[in-house]
């Protein structure tokens, strides 16, 4: 059984820390390292300057895209509540919003800079999936991301104050973070024997595919368990179903289109 602890980790003088924050900031750190070790080894043509450029836009892309989507997706709540938006530290950002906002921003950088976007982007992959891993447990702390009640060995207990109308009465739910978390050590491990493969066999923008194709994939069971996701469309309708179906066509359409034609 898993139960979170308290979120605040400690204080300094009348402000809180976190674990949400430092759970976030120390997926980000290893985010970056895992990209670094798999460049010196595997991308030694890219400049290691450029990634230091690139993961600065990235975060901050990334941190204002997730919050804007979660903003804006459940703006009925914070119309009221506007001094809540920038309370990024109480949880509420979509990792679809950070995807779709970071793939924009580095498209134009790259475009800009004159960068192999593909390139870039499978070895970025690596950090992004490694910094999900991690992040997910951020979830944990502020007991959010969980699904259906369940009885099993390994159930999650939410604080009355976080359950869902209706659910009230339930103590404990399915740990759809720690699914979640689990399934993308899975993904990083294809994407790293996808990454061993022989060099004439590789393709450029292969695992950038993969990792479109396989985390959509898995977002779709976990939003099928999920009850706490407060974006939907007429709280049915998972938004996150949406994004998932529309990252995972464009990953499908994009890995068959790569290994339908020639390697040049």
């Amino acid at each position: 059984m898993f139960t979170s602890p308290n979120k605040i980790a400690f204080s300094i003088l009348s402000l809180d820390v976190r674990w949400y924050g430092i759970i976030m900031a120390f997926a980000i750190l290893c985010g970056l390292i895992v990209i670094l070790a798999i460049r010196k080894k595997y991308y030694k043509d890219i400049n290691e300057e450029n990634i230091f450029d690139i993961t600065l836009l990235l975060i901050i892309a990334g941190i204002i895209g997730a919050r804007t989507y979660y903003v804006v997706m459940d703006w009925n709540y914070f119309q009221y509540h506007l001094t809540d938006i920038p309370c990024i530290w109480h949880g509420g950002i979509s990792i679809h919003g950070a995807i779709i906002t970071g793939i924009i921003a580095f498209l134009i950088y790259a475009k800009k800079k004159k960068l192999n976007f593909l390139r870039y982007a499978d070895l970025l992959s690596f950090g992004l999936i490694t910094g999900q891993i991690i992040g997910r447990w951020g979830n944990f702390f502020n007991s959010e991301a969980f699904g259906l009640p369940c009885d099993l060995p390994w159930k999650l207990f939410i604080p009355v104050e976080s359950r869902p109308i209706g659910f009230e009465n339930y103590q404990f739910f399915h740990p759809t973070f720690l699914y979640e978390s689990l399934a993308n050590i899975i993904i990083l491990l294809i994407m790293l024997s996808t990454l061993r493969k022989k060099e004439e066999e590789k393709k450029v923008g292969e695992i950038f595919y993969i990792y479109l194709l396989a985390y959509s994939f898995v977002r779709l069971f976990i939003e099928d368990l999920r009850i706490d996701s407060v974006l939907t469309f007429y709280g049915t309708i998972h938004i996150a179903h949406i994004a998932s179906y529309l990252l995972f066509f464009i990953g499908a359409i994009s890995y068959w289109k790569l290994h339908s034609t020639k390697k040049e």
